[in-house]
């Protein structure tokens, strides 16, 4: 990895790199030549981590290569508010499991963490200080505002409750009370983020720059859930698992808008190319369709016109990713493997659903054959007796 001291134009630029939106970002522009900035992602710790999660902590990897520092909040109580992700008695685990996982990715770039700090939400949004300044930024926000901002995040089931009003509230505090320049997160966040610009001067607060990720596409095509175990590859799964899932991925000849595998190779993996690189470029080798010899992509609009080419088939690009996530994820498994207390850690946060037990259904004894199930219904009319008997019944004339 590039040890050579960074000038704050090439900072800047390492730090908004691959970004979908920028929101004033003249603001860090004019602290880098003076210090380095610091910046925070939240993530709320809900399902398990998966494989889209390299998206953002390669980014994250990023802003500590340029010399920031990142404060990780461990968003507990933000879980706890959507919906139903996070029941309370899990909460402490979860946040440790977090914790461990992010660490471990992080180290497995093998970027510096000297400059990383990990906070739980819990340990400030409770203090008495947090709860009267929400109080009063709940006096300026309008609930159809916040509930607006909050409207891509929080899981909304039926009516919107007030936890979902609360949720863009407290993410807007976040900013004050972590004493940050920058916050970053996703594209879909950018509402909240809106909300921040116009609401935080009005407590007396100064605004912060905003970095937006793009939206990547799922490797399945759509969204990678961690509730849906089909869509998602876990951070802790075994390479076999990660090949056949991969194998499986939407990945269609020739097209590059939408394309997840593609989008993964650009976000994930030719940025963690550039974090190993000497000299900060990245680069992805591959022997393309009908070649001999292995072609050297040191920018991803190359690769992704021999992709539209179909020099790249869908086959070559999923070995790419597949390799690079295989790699990432290695040290991951080796650590999770060896350290029991983290297994526990697992299991507490994560318990195995309780599947219900089916009860058999007794089955009905069959009559013998030739014997109608309504032999004695029939018997009581007298009918059937007549039919056993043979008897001719004699039947009285009418007038």
């Amino acid at each position: 990895m590039s040890k050579r001291t960074l000038t704050a134009d090439e900072k800047y630029a390492l730090i908004t790199s691959n970004l979908q939106e920028v929101i004033s970002g003249d603001i860090i522009k004019k602290i880098l030549p003076e210090r380095d900035i610091s910046i925070y992602w939240g993530t709320a710790t809900t399902g398990r981590p998966h494989a889209a999660y390299l998206v953002p902590a390669i980014k994250v990897a990023q802003f500590l290569q340029a010399g920031c520092t990142v404060k990780v909040l461990l968003a507990d109580l933000h879980a706890f508010l959507d919906a139903d992700k996070a029941p309370e008695g899990v909460l402490e685990n979860r946040a440790q499991y977090y914790e461990r996982i992010i660490r471990s990715l992080l180290s497995s770039v093998g970027v510096d963490l000297s400059r990383l700090e990990f906070v739980r939400g819990s340990s400030y949004q409770l203090t008495p200080e947090y709860m009267r300044d929400l109080l009063r930024l709940s006096k300026k926000v309008s609930v159809h505002d916040a509930l607006r901002a909050s409207s891509e995040i929080v899981k909304v089931m039926g009516e919107p409750c007030m936890a979902d009003g609360l949720y863009p509230l407290m993410q807007l505090l976040d900013e004050e009370y972590l004493k940050v320049d920058a916050e970053f997160g996703g594209l879909d966040q950018r509402k909240i983020f809106g909300l921040s610009h116009d609401a935080m001067p009005k407590l007396g607060f100064k605004n912060r720059c905003h970095l937006m990720n793009p939206m990547v596409p799922g490797l399945s095509g759509g969204k990678m859930s961690s509730s849906d175990p089909k869509s998602k590859i876990d951070l802790l799964e075994d390479s076999a698992s990660i090949k056949k899932k991969i194998s499986k991925a939407v990945c269609a000849p020739r097209e590059t808008d939408g394309n997840g595998v593609l989008s993964f190779i650009e976000h994930v993996i030719f940025p963690y190319s550039q974090l190993q690189s000497e000299n900060g470029v990245g680069s992805v080798s591959v022997t393309l369709k009908d070649a001999t010899e292995p072609t050297v992509f040191t920018n991803f609009a190359d690769l992704a016109a021999a992709y539209a080419e179909d020099s790249l088939t869908p086959q070559l690009a999923k070995r790419i990713v597949e390799e690079g996530l295989t790699k990432l994820t290695d040290s991951i498994r080796a650590e999770f493997a060896a350290d029991a207390k983290w297994q526990e850690i697992a299991a507490a946060a994560y318990p195995e659903p309780v599947v219900p037990v089916k009860v058999k259904k007794e089955k009905k004894q069959k009559k013998p054959r030739g014997e109608r199930p309504d032999d004695a219904a029939l018997t009581a009319t007298g009918k059937q007796d007549e039919k056993k008997s043979n008897v001719v019944v004699p039947v009285e004339e009418t007038a």
